[in-house]
């Protein structure tokens, strides 16, 4: 619990009805926790998260219309102090390392234990960063596997270290597409030139390395 024991204000992004209200009534029913509304999409949420807004959020990825990914970007864009953690099936490369680019701070399978969804979210607001042990071991394995070789010249273009730096920072192909008035084909396209520069075969390796790397 956070100094002084005072409540720690939760919302819900989940589509499934069943467990959108089974989570809610586990926070309403452990001490020192509120739910502060549930909402099937991103959308929902961000019309009506602010009316009572919470510490943290748990967000689902698969959600109709706009991705939990998307909607970490856009409410930690809104409200810098909001701690947003996601709750998903989903144990993926690319997945953690979009969520946790746009600003995840900690990141949970839908399988976790009621009583570790709890502690998860007494750690985070506690300044942690909780994650599932199969995620975890992922994010271990993926940056020990790709280690800075030392010094070396990527010539990357200044339009691919732009684009590079949008990736870290949380964007989609489809959202990068948007801010730089190009077609998705053609982020494609130039995404595959990153990979072949920096010797990777995905985004969330080309994130990493870029982080190790300092590229950005």
């Amino acid at each position: 619990m956070p100094p002084g024991d005072s409540i720690i204000k939760v919302a819900i992004i989940e589509d499934q009805r069943v467990l959108r209200e089974g989570l809610a009534f586990l926070l309403d029913g452990t001490e020192g926790f509120r739910c502060t509304g549930s909402f099937g999409s991103v959308e929902q949420a961000l019309s009506r998260i602010s009316d009572d807004l919470p510490q943290v959020a748990l967000v689902d990825i698969g959600l109709p219309g706009m991705s939990g990914i998307e909607g970490i970007r856009i409410m930690k864009g809104r409200w810098p102090d909001l701690l947003l953690i996601t709750l998903t099936i989903y144990e993926d490369d690319e997945k953690i390392f979009d969520a946790l680019c746009a600003g995840a701070s900690g990141y949970l399978l839908k399988r976790t234990p009621p009583a570790r969804l709890v502690e998860s979210l007494n750690e985070v607001v506690n300044g942690g960063a909780p994650m599932s042990p199969e995620v975890a071991r992922r994010v271990i394995t993926l940056f020990n596997n790709v280690a800075p070789p030392g010094k070396v010249d990527y010539r990357l273009t200044p339009h691919e270290i732009r684009l590079l730096k949008m990736l870290v920072e949380g964007h989609s192909y489809k959202t990068a597409a948007a801010e730089l008035g190009s077609s998705i084909n053609t982020i494609g396209t130039h995404m595959q030139s990153i990979y072949r520069k920096l010797q990777v075969h995905s985004k969330s390796e080309a994130v990493v390395k870029a982080l190790r790397n300092r590229l950005v």
